[in-house]
C-alpha cells in the first residue's frame, strides 16, 4: 500500500510539474521549457491468463538534451530523448513509475513512431498469491513501449500506445509481466 501512495505521489506531482511549466512563459524573453513534450492518456490490460482490471492512468515526461528532433538519418539513432512516467491503477491493481531512452521516426509530415527501452519499479505482486493477478518475481523490471501517432498541429499528438514491463528472467520467481495499451495525447513544446 505504500508503494501505491508513493506512485500516486510522483504521478501526480509529475503531472502538476508539467502543468506548470506549460504554462509558464517569460514575456520578456522566450526561453526553451525545461521538457520537450508531455503526454498523457488512459491504457487497459491486454494480458490473457493474468489480466488486470480497471483502467491505468498514464503521463510521461521527455526530456531531450541530446537534440533528437534535429538530427537527421542514423544520427537520430545516436540521440534518444529522455522520459520519466508513471501509471496509476484505478482499481487497485499494479501501478508503476518507470523511466528510460526514446527514439521518434518519422514517417510523414504528420505521421510517427517511438520506442522506448528503460526500468520500472512497481507495486505489484512478487509471487502468485493464490489470485489471478500477475506474480512480477522483482521490483524493479524492464520497461519497453511502441506508439504510432498523429500529429494534430506543430504542438498537439495522438497516439496510440503498447506497453510491456517483466525482468526477462533475470530474477528468481515467476514473470508473468504486465502489459497495456491505449491511447495518449501529448503536447510538444
Amino acid at each position: 500500500m505504500l508503494m501505491k501512495s508513493r506512485c500516486r505521489r510522483v504521478f501526480l506531482s509529475s503531472a502538476l510539474v508539467a502543468a506548470l511549466f506549460s504554462t509558464s512563459i517569460n514575456s520578456a524573453t522566450a526561453q526553451e521549457p525545461i521538457f520537450d513534450e508531455a503526454r498523457f492518456g488512459v491504457l487497459a490490460s491486454i494480458d490473457d491468463g493474468h489480466h488486470e482490471d480497471g483502467l491505468f492512468a498514464t503521463g510521461m515526461l521527455f526530456f531531450d538534451p541530446w537534440a533528437h528532433d534535429d538530427a537527421q538519418g542514423i544520427d537520430k539513432l545516436l540521440r534518444p530523448r529522455i522520459h520519466v512516467g508513471g501509471s496509476l491503477s484505478t482499481a487497485g491493481e499494479t501501478s508503476q513509475i518507470y523511466a528510460g531512452f526514446s527514439w521518434t521516426a518519422d514517417l510523414s509530415d504528420r505521421l510517427f513512431l517511438e520506442l522506448g527501452l528503460g526500468g520500472a519499479l512497481h507495486d505489484g505482486d512478487l509471487d502468485h498469491d493464490g489470485g489471478s493477478d500477475p506474480a512480477l518475481g522483482c521490483r524493479l523490471l524492464f520497461h519497453e513501449y511502441a506508439a504510432a501517432g498523429f500529429k494534430l498541429t506543430d504542438n498537439w499528438r495522438i497516439a496510440a500506445q503498447v506497453e510491456h514491463s517483466s525482468h526477462a528472467e533475470l530474477c528468481d520467481g515467476p514473470n508473468d509481466g504486465l502489459s497495456h495499451a491505449g491511447l495518449m495525447v501529448s503536447y510538444k513544446f
